[in-house]
């Protein structure tokens, strides 16, 4: 942001000057009491939903196609938000009256400290979830233990999709053939899962150093580096497995920040990236699995038929479906706007198989 646009702002600006201020690209300082901060930033987020809310429904009163709320501007909202600026020191000291000690956290996010620094107080408050998450962990039924995520590496916080990896019956092949691939592993959770239910080798892939390195922490805490191997890659290993799993985001539209790059697939580009190369690296009679949520067609996004047609044009043949309902909190949430999208979503891990030459 440009130095000009930004003003110093502190315990005594209203909720409405500083949403005013946001909206017009105006970056905000604090240098008041840190919770009052947090405060600062609900109130702006209530704003925005409430603009939001009101540009999502008709003159009826009536709420249009959840696709009309959920294209509402996700960037500016995201701006708006972001506006709201801390300053940190040379050491990654937030020096705000009752702030708390985020210099681990900054540490993990960033790496070492080169300077001071500005950051939007959103962005804060997510390193400081991502740093208790990964010092605490997430219990992973599946697997008996906890993984536990790194900074901007998708947290299995919504477990339906690690159940349904680890309750779909294995490929018939894999007893005699038991290799399987984890294409995009994040923090190596379905690489866990396939491990445990006694695939005798998998590697795990992922694009993003961040994902590698938290995959190779987590494998090594549970024990299983003999038959997990980690490796950067941009979505396929070399050679051909029994079971192919892939879980890409599930939503085909640009992210607003790194954080979302987990949730957000541009264009669907590592979906129809996956499809389209999963054929080459099945064993003959192997099966892919792909686990993707509905929610994109509830939202518009992407329509079934085209999910069809990207199989068939990738020459892959349904061989069956595994169905989930979303258990997390926001799908009984009737005050959020994507409401009846989300009551609606299904998750499925879809059995793949590769069709033969001429089929």
């Amino acid at each position: 942001m440009q130095e000009e646009r930004i003003v110093t702002i502190d315990d005594r600006i209203s909720a409405d000057e500083a949403y005013g201020l946001a909206c017009q690209g105006t970056a905000l300082l604090w240098r008041g009491d840190y919770h009052n901060a947090r405060q600062l930033l609900t109130a702006l987020s209530n704003r925005a939903d409430r603009r939001s809310g009101k540009a999502g429904r008709k003159a009826s009163g009536r709420p249009v196609d959840p696709a009309a709320v959920f294209h509402l501007p996700r960037a500016q909202r995201a701006r708006t938000l972001g506006a709201l600026l801390v300053e940190l020191d040379g050491n990654y000291r937030l020096d705000l009256p009752r702030a708390p000690d985020v210099r681990q956290a900054c540490r993990e996010a960033f790496g070492p400290a080169e300077g001071p620094r500005r950051v939007s107080l959103q962005t804060l408050l997510g390193i400081i979830g991502a740093h208790e998450w990964r010092r605490k962990g997430l219990e992973i039924a599946a697997l008996g233990g906890r993984i536990h995520p790194h900074y901007g590496v998708f947290a299995p916080i919504r477990n339906e999709y690690v159940a349904l990896v680890a309750n779909t019956p294995l490929p018939a092949l894999t007893a005699a053939c038991s290799v399987a691939f984890d294409i995009g592993t994040g923090t190596g959770v379905l690489a866990a899962v396939l491990a445990r239910r006694g695939i005798r080798r998998v590697v795990a892939t992922d694009s993003d150093p961040r994902a590698i390195a938290c995959a190779v922490e987590n494998i090594d805490r549970l024990g299983l580096n003999p038959v997990v191997a980690v490796e950067q890659a941009n979505l396929f290993p070399a050679g051909r497995a029994a079971l192919i799993v892939c879980n890409p985001p599930w939503l085909p539209a640009r992210p607003t920040s790194s954080i979302e790059q987990a949730l957000y697939d541009p264009d669907s580009q590592m979906l129809h990236g996956f499809l389209n190369a999963l054929g080459a690296h099945l064993e003959p009679e192997g099966e892919g699995w792909l686990i993707l949520s509905d929610l994109a067609e509830h939202l518009g996004l992407r329509a079934r038929a085209a999910l069809l047609e990207a199989f068939a044009a990738a020459h892959l043949t349904v061989l069956g479906r595994e169905d989930i309902q979303p258990r997390h909190p926001k799908a009984a949430d009737a005050s959020d706007p994507l409401h009846r999208a989300r009551a609606a979503e299904i998750t499925s891990l879809w059995r793949l198989g590769a069709r033969a030459a001429g089929i």
